[in-house]
């Protein structure tokens, strides 16, 4: 049984990550998708509303899995037998990041092996942190997010 993790803070989940999830399931016999518990990060939603939030986008593709930690990710996948870590990648910036991180994991865990998946062209642009500032303007994030995760959102900015 193939395993992977998509790892990510996922504050909120966008389209775009909607996108990586649904492509990586299709590769794999089981997807993990984790939200980092980050203490260095403020984020907008705790962990559980967003363990929740992605539960609710997923529910439909039934090999896919919603959890969450803290410590390092090589750790993590081992104690889950996930022999795969997927990254979504929006542009060459991201790949220089990404690319560090992947060679640092593989380092400490050869088994372990890092796959990039390119966001799709139509959300190429799309980021968490553009869906929050859009909202806390007042904006349509409809575009970006789900219905439901758009309620949630506007509902943390105070707009109805």
């Amino acid at each position: 049984m193939t395993k992977a993790i998509y790892p990510g803070s996922f504050d909120p989940v966008t389209f775009g990550h909607i996108d990586i999830i649904q492509r990586a399931a299709q590769m794999v016999d089981e997807l993990t998708v984790s939200i980092l518990s980050n203490k260095v990060k403020s984020p907008l939603f705790s962990v559980e509303e967003r363990v929740n939030m992605l539960k609710e986008v997923t529910k439909e593709i039934p090999n896919v899995k919603i959890d969450s930690f803290s410590g390092l990710l090589i750790d993590y996948a081992k104690s889950l037998n996930a022999t795969i870590v997927v990254r979504g990648l929006r542009a060459i910036t991201d790949f220089e990041y990404e690319l560090q991180f992947a060679q640092t994991n593989r380092k400490l865990a050869p088994k372990i092996d890092t796959i990039f998946l390119f966001t799709s062209l139509e959300y190429a642009y799309l980021s968490s942190t553009t869906v929050k500032e859009v909202a806390s303007f007042g904006g349509d994030i409809l575009e970006f997010v789900p219905p439901a995760i758009a309620k949630e959102i506007y509902k943390k900015y105070g707009i109805s």
